[in-house]
């Protein structure tokens, strides 16, 4: 049976402030510990109104302070945007503040657009960098360089878990050949997904961190007491995929009642195509799908987005995951 974590996005609904969503992010991260989730990840995003967690190590640290035992970690941070040493210090004093709990994803995507790229300072041709990247970061929060002219204090040492985020065979393969875990984006981008998990299980070298591939699949899960219910909330995602399209750079919106009043039908195969991996519905309804999906791809974790607009609803969906029997 598959472990189940969160990456809680720190939605901001149209009728609140940032201040508000990450109390709200709080609350969420407090009920996944409760409920026995393994792990929290927030994202780096920027420019967009409706996430709040662009400054992502404080975010986390912010997180981890207000819990007792659940890991907290970054799903991801875009390593484009940083230097590693800058990276290894932030995490490195997480590490240092909150033992054995924090988790370090890293992407090659900007997580912007490119006049946002721009104002962070970030060439375009950073990502061609990511490889040596990962493994300047890799080495400047392990054991070794403690002579090396640059040490990241704190950073040196820590050893924080390092994980390979992608939505392509590329990032497949780079956790494959240097030994990472590996999580697959598959709750927004699902083109590349089987092609990337076969490179990543079957190509998979040992490392120090992994002796065995380990690969965490992102899937979108939204349940309530009926289907007809979690159709209703799942509007709210639909409605930010379709509004990203349009360019409008919006709040998280409240749900609506029929989905054929807000998109046209290329809209809505952009959508559904794009959250084809989404598991909505009943209790019972979600768990019939989600059995027959880790027996077909027999993931070692899923990585949970619950993408709705109530919290107590939002917290609602993770109680009832949570009571679901996984188990094949």
């Amino acid at each position: 049976m598959p472990q189940l974590s969160l990456l809680d996005l720190v939605f901001v609904n149209d009728n609140q402030n940032e201040a508000d969503a990450l109390k709200s992010s709080v609350q969420v991260a407090q009920t996944a510990e409760r409920l026995g989730y393994s792990r929290i990840w927030v994202a780096e995003h920027h420019n967009m109104p409706a996430i709040a967690s662009a400054a992502t190590s404080v975010v986390i640290g912010h997180l981890a302070a207000h819990t007792e035992r659940i890991r907290i970690g970054a799903g991801g941070i875009m390593l484009p945007n940083h230097s590693p040493l800058s990276i290894a210090e932030q995490f490195g004093t997480l590490e240092s503040l909150f033992p054995n709990r924090i988790d370090l994803g890293l992407g090659r995507a900007p997580g912007t657009d490119q006049r946002t790229m721009r104002a962070l300072r970030t060439d375009i041709r950073s990502s061609e960098r990511f490889p040596d990247d990962v493994l300047e970061l890799q080495k400047l929060l392990s054991n070794k360089g403690a002579n090396e002219p640059i040490v990241a204090t704190p950073g040196f040492g820590t050893q924080v878990p390092l994980w390979i985020l992608g939505s392509s065979t590329f990032g497949a393969q780079l956790a494959a050949h240097f030994g990472l875990p590996y999580a697959f984006a598959s709750h927004f981008a699902p083109d590349a997904f089987d092609q990337a998990i076969d490179h990543y299980r079957n190509k998979f070298s040992p490392s120090e961190q992994q002796d065995k591939p380990y690969f965490m699949l992102g899937v979108n899960i939204i349940i309530a007491d009926t289907d007809e219910e979690a159709q209703y909330l799942a509007s709210s995602q639909r409605q930010s995929f379709v509004n990203l399209r349009r360019g409008h750079k919006l709040k998280f919106q409240p749900p609506i009642e029929d989905m054929n009043t807000f998109w046209n039908e290329p809209e809505k195969i952009m959508a559904e195509h794009m959250l084809k991996f989404s598991f909505v519905g009943s209790k019972q309804t979600v768990q019939t799908q989600l059995r027959s999906f880790i027996n077909k791809y027999q993931p070692n974790e899923l990585m949970v987005v619950t993408s709705i607009y109530d919290l107590e609803k939002k917290m609602r969906s993770l109680e009832l995951l949570s009571e679901i029997d996984l188990s094949l």
